[in-house]
């Protein structure tokens, strides 16, 4: 079956999540007319109406309508947002029992419609839903697309880029493995203004040395910033939404306009960094076709042993949901 072209995207989920992703699509003009459904059809149309009238200053002509399944008929990209949210004081991986029970409908229902665009998940925890979809959907794997760790990047990329005293579009560090506790930086692979990343950071210690100042482990306390927000900012406003929605928007930007850019997405290993049968987060290039490829960084011993980790805790938790046979504590091939 020949992949659905065209600008139409379908939006399944209405919460902040969805609606701070469906008002940068809007803003940013990323499609010619975005459906949203959601169980709660009266705030859907209120949510719509809202949007609509957005459009006149946001430069683009974007129609955005209360959708149904059928709308998945035509699309090009359809997001799933939907689920069960992460509560204060519970991780990710916590929701998985009843965000995949979720999702057997609502793929379900999109497959029925003879969808054949591209998939992209964004519902926690994102690296199993995205696995789940792709199982449930019988979708090439290069089709479905988690949002992975693009909003954990941009989180990491915007502290170093405050401690370096830069922009964050000049800093380049990826953030990989799972999206939540066990996902880590590749200080190895990341540079701050075309200066690689620990270089950097020795500067900065020895410069505090010089000051008389108390050694800190700056490196890793930037990263435990990173990889802790979500629970503070949930803690302060319930959930977190504006940073995945641009990261969204951003995968959505580079799928329909055929980018080829390299984006740490959750996308399907077969035999990258010695791993198979398991979604997770890593930088691959993302065209019209979903991903064209993963980018496999060359990790060093520790970052690789914590990439190995962090697949490990994700096929465990997917055995335990019955989505894969047991991992049995395997090792995956050092490199």
């Amino acid at each position: 079956m020949t992949l659905t072209t065209g600008a139409k995207i379908v939006l399944i989920g209405a919460g902040d999540v969805g609606i701070a992703y469906a008002y940068a699509l809007v803003n940013q003009g990323l499609c010619d007319h975005l459906a949203i459904i959601d169980i709660n059809e009266r705030k859907t149309w209120g949510h719509v109406q809202d949007l609509n009238h957005a459009v006149p200053w946001a430069g683009h002509s974007v129609k955005v309508s209360v959708g149904t399944y059928e709308d998945c008929a035509d699309a090009a990209v359809v997001v799933n947002c939907a689920g069960v949210a992460q509560k204060p004081g519970e991780t990710r991986l916590d929701l998985v029992g009843r965000n995949v029970a979720i999702f057997e409908d609502i793929v379900g229902k999109v497959m029925a419609s003879g969808f054949n665009g591209i998939f992209l998940v964004a519902t926690n925890p994102v690296d199993i839903l995205s696995f789940a979809t792709w199982k449930l959907s019988g979708l090439p794997s290069s089709q479905v697309i988690g949002s992975g760790t693009i909003l954990d990047t941009a989180r990491y990329r915007y502290s170093l880029g405050r401690y370096f005293d830069l922009a964050p579009s000049s800093v380049h560090a990826y953030v990989i493995g799972e999206h939540g506790d066990t996902e880590l930086p590749v200080l190895s692979a990341g540079s701050a203004g075309g200066v690689p990343l620990k270089k950097m950071l020795r500067a900065r210690a020895e410069e505090k040395a010089q000051d008389g100042a108390l050694p800190i482990d700056d490196a890793s306390a930037i990263f435990e910033e990173t990889r802790d927000a979500a629970y503070e900012i949930i803690q302060a406003k319930g959930s977190t939404s504006f940073g995945i929605g641009m990261g969204l928007a951003r995968i959505t930007r580079a799928i329909l306009h055929n980018q080829d850019v390299v984006l740490p997405v959750s996308a399907f290993l077969e035999g990258h960094y010695g791993l198979e049968d398991v979604y997770i987060g890593t930088p691959a290039v993302i065209d019209r076709r979903g991903v064209r490829h993963v980018v496999e960084l060359d990790l060093d011993e520790d970052e690789n042993q914590k990439f190995q980790h962090s697949a490990r805790v994700l096929k465990d938790v997917m055995a335990g949901a019955g989505l894969v046979a047991s991992s049995g504590n395997k090792e995956g091939k050092s490199q």
